[in-house]
């Protein structure tokens, strides 16, 4: 008798063994999906990790329940990842299961199962699905155990499987989803004209609507029929969509119409996805490579014969992504596949534009915006016989199975988008990709205008190649950048608004010129809090420790960490005071600041609060674009993936929220940030001109920034770490405690913290309480663990899990929660 160990999509970390039935004995091998009992009445979708004949002993193995796949999902290299993911990061291996696979690949018992909202009810459906639809409508949400409940005589997983291949249903987590597949409207021939004589007779009497017969004798070519219209098998004939035909027809709406209100043509809803299927030349789109970025491509392929890992250090603007695209079709030359990853792909709609009218259909691109089961067909596909040349895709995009992956870009590498926060895994996808790559033996380039300290460290200290591009792309100069000390100007009372005279001159300027202006502030909202100007009460969340931030659009006060809304307040609760005043600056109070000053521009807002779904981030950098917008206001959004040609002017309207923060690397991500909204200035044909308002205009940081002085940056940073050891001269892991009740939770921590003492002496910081100590009701305390570079890191790992298991044991924290979080950002 054979035996199956399967990893579970649970937060365990060890494998389970299920007896395999002799059936599927020869059917399943490592990779594959089996469906298992779990506890009394739960079933999961479980990976096999290994197949092999040694019975445990000490108790009734419980049967394999069904088998899902003829061949493995999973191949061995990503088994492998998965542990070292688990391993590096101290989480349990069924976390990175639960993260790296799709929904759809992971059915489970407690899966909400609902009726899909756009199916169009064509399809034909068996006696069995026909019930389950109708338990599914029957009743509110229902969960996998309660409709296998409803249906004993059968296993109700299969038949939802099938329903959900068929767009019947959805799992309740896909539904909600705010991205919708791109369609357009195709047309079909009726099938009462899929008769030729029929169809013939069709054409001869449209000889009286000349224009009407053309339409359909341009449909049929366009269709594939040939010349004779031959329809030996209608099936076959190709789709076409109703906008292309009325251009090759030279045909209006009114007159496809009438042929479908006629019932010769069949109008109906076709999926064309992100990105249109059709195969496009590899040369259409490339251009030829600067002077400058031939000489990069050129020492890339030499850094890469002494060094796997290479950073491309480019300025903004430099054409870092033409050199990746020359340096992808050589390696789709040799025969293997490209991951490139970047920071999040709703902000690169222009680079997947530009990569895709190079590669077209050889390109995928894997995001959670888009559909469950479109990120099913991508993995599916990567493991058949014609996979994808090149994926583009965000951090999660690590886990897809590539067979043949010969490079990883890593495209603004120092963004912190690349780390996982919450849940577990918590990895970092710049590192997990360099170590993916490893495994596969393939090279990894990292490419950035600032990259982060860590790994120009890594650089300097010979372990990763350099290669630098210093000069913009048509020798375009640097932005100049020019401070601007609002602190005087404040107390002078000049400033109009969060505007200095200065940036108001050259706004206008700009304006007065058909140029277009970005303004950069790194706060959301109308105003980061309300207070009360007689006794100094803010509101604040109920169930965090922070302020409430008032939007003026919504008219209502809201909790950026957990989502609680409340009216704004008329009237303080504590003393009663009327005179409630708004402090602080966000995006939303910058755009109607500019509306004031230049009421004739066109004025558009890019946060989180106005790009929630695709299209409608989507719309706003294409109304930008097309210079249908003049001022751009906007979050650290602006600063990822944008490449305008008239943008002369870029506002940073207060540097000094971004350093003034008690962390750390407060000084790189600012100049990380006002280094790459800089960078969206003068990109084309003049050098375009930046005014950096701060209260701290003698900061090394602002000289630094105006002077492009990365390396001083380096040199200044490097010094300070080194004296209070930090990152890149030590490793840190953060222990974060949370509970319910602080009291429990301070002994927890006192208690957590004087065991890892024990252990790591003088290695340890805290128990501390966080800037924000209380997010949606739990209480937080956090401990830093400093790992020196030459320290065992299994040994480290091995002695955090212990002290977490045996904390975890104690009767009063069961109910709390402990998890680490390495190599913190």
């Amino acid at each position: 008798m054979k035996f199956v160990d399967v990893i579970l999509p649970l937060p365990l970390s060890a494998t389970y063994t299920y007896a395999l039935p002799e059936e599927w004995q020869e059917a399943v091998r490592p990779g594959c999906r089996v469906i298992v009992p779990f506890g009394a009445k739960k079933f999961y979708t479980a990976i096999v990790v290994e197949v092999h004949g040694r019975q445990p002993q000490g108790y009734a193995v419980k049967a394999v329940w069904e088998t899902l796949d003829p061949a493995p999902v999973l191949l061995p290299v990503q088994l492998d990842f998965w542990r070292w993911l688990a391993d590096y990061y101290l989480c349990a291996v069924g976390d990175v299961y639960k993260a790296a696979l799709p929904s759809g690949m992971k059915l489970e018992s407690e899966s909400k199962v609902v009726v899909n909202s756009e199916y169009a009810g064509n399809s034909v459906l068996s006696e069995r699905e026909q019930r389950v639809v109708t338990l599914v409508s029957g009743r509110s949400e229902p969960t996998m155990t309660q409709l296998q409940k409803e249906c004993e005589d059968f296993r109700v997983l299969r038949v939802v499987r099938s329903l959900m291949d068929k767009g019947v249903l959805a799992m309740k987590e896909e539904v909600k989803r705010s991205y919708k597949p791109r369609t357009e409207v195709h047309v079909r021939l009726s099938e009462t004209y899929f008769d030729e004589k029929k169809l013939h007779e069709l054409l001869d009497g449209l000889g009286r609507a000349p224009k009407q017969q053309s339409l359909l004798l341009k449909y049929l070519e366009l269709a594939g029929a040939g010349t004779a219209f031959r329809l030996r098998n209608p099936k076959m004939l190709a789709e076409v969509g109703r906008k292309a035909l009325m251009e090759a027809a030279d045909g209006s709406l009114a007159i496809c119409r009438a042929l479908e209100e006629k019932g010769v043509l069949e109008a109906y809803p076709y999926e064309i996805g992100r990105l249109a299927h059709t195969e496009v030349a590899d040369t259409l789109g490339v251009s030829p490579l600067s002077e400058a970025q031939a000489k990069a491509f050129r020492e890339l392929e030499e850094a890469f014969d002494r060094h796997p890992v290479c950073l491309l250090h480019g300025v903004t603007s430099s054409g870092k992504t033409e050199v990746y695209i020359h340096l992808i079709r050589q390696m789709i030359a040799e025969g293997k596949q490209v991951l490139y990853l970047v920071p999040e792909i709703v902000l690169t709609t222009q680079l997947t534009d530009r990569l895709y009218r190079v590669f077209g259909n050889r390109m995928g691109v894997y995001h959670s915006k888009f559909p469950d089961a479109e990120r099913v067909e991508i993995w599916q596909k990567q493991l058949s016989g014609q996979p994808y040349d090149i994926i583009v895709g965000v951090r999660s995009s690590v886990f897809l199975p590539f067979r043949h992956l010969g490079l990883v870009i890593v495209d603004e590498e120092h963004e912190q988008s690349y780390k996982q926060q919450d849940p577990a895994p918590r990895y970092h996808a710049r590192n997990a990709a360099i170590m993916l790559a490893r495994m596969y033996g393939a090279r990894t380039l990292l490419g950035t205008a600032t990259p982060a300290l860590e790994t120009y460290y890594n650089v300097r200290m010979g372990k990763y190649g350099l290669v630098e591009l210093t000069e913009r792309f048509g020798q375009v100069r640097l932005p100049e950048v020019e401070v601007v000390d609002i602190k005087e100007l404040q107390r002078k009372r000049r400033m109009v608004g969060p505007f200095s005279p200065r940036l108001l001159e050259e706004m206008r300027r700009a304006l007065e010129n058909k140029e277009q202006v970005i303004l950069f502030q790194n706060r959301r909202g109308y105003a980061p809090m309300i207070e009360c100007h007689t006794c100094g009460w803010v509101p604040k969340c109920k169930n965090c420790d922070v302020s409430l931030t008032y939007h003026k659009g919504l008219n209502q006060m809201t909790c950026h960490y957990c989502g609680y809304t409340c009216n704004v307040p008329v009237r303080c609760p504590a003393c009663e005071g009327t005179e409630l005043v708004q402090r602080g600056l966000g995006t939303e109070k910058v755009e109607d600041a500019v509306r004031q000053v230049f009421p004739e521009a066109a004025v558009a807002r890019m946060d989180l609060d106005t790009t929630r779904t695709r299209s409608s981030y989507e719309g706003i950098l294409e109304d930008f674009q097309s210079g249908k917008t003049d001022v751009l206001v906007g979050t650290q959004m602006v600063t990822k993936g944008l490449d305008f040609e008239r943008v002369s002017v870029v506002g940073i309207l207060n540097a000094d929220t971004m350093f003034n923060i008690p962390d750390f690397r407060s000084f790189e991500r600012a100049f990380q940030l006002m280094a790459q909204v800089a960078g969206r200035a003068g990109r084309r044909s003049r050098q375009g001109r930046v005014i950096l308002q701060t209260k701290s205009p003698d900061l090394p940081l602002i000289r630094q920034v105006t002077g492009h002085d990365y390396f001083g940056l380096y040199v200044g940073q490097m010094e300070e770490r080194q004296m209070f050891v930090y990152p890149p001269f030590c490793r840190l892991i953060y222990v974060y405690m949370k509970h319910k009740r602080a009291d429990v939770l301070d002994h927890l921590a006192a208690e957590m913290g004087s065991r890892l003492r024990q252990v790591f002496g003088s290695r340890i910081l805290g128990p501390d309480a966080p800037p924000v100590a209380r997010i949606q009701l739990l209480y937080i305390r956090k401990i830093v663990v400093k790992i020196e570079p030459g320290a065992s890191l299994s040994k480290v790992r091995e002695q955090l899990l212990y002290l977490r298991q045996s904390l975890m044991a104690h009767s009063d924290y069961r109910s709390a929660q402990i998890y680490y979080d390495v190599d913190p950002v």
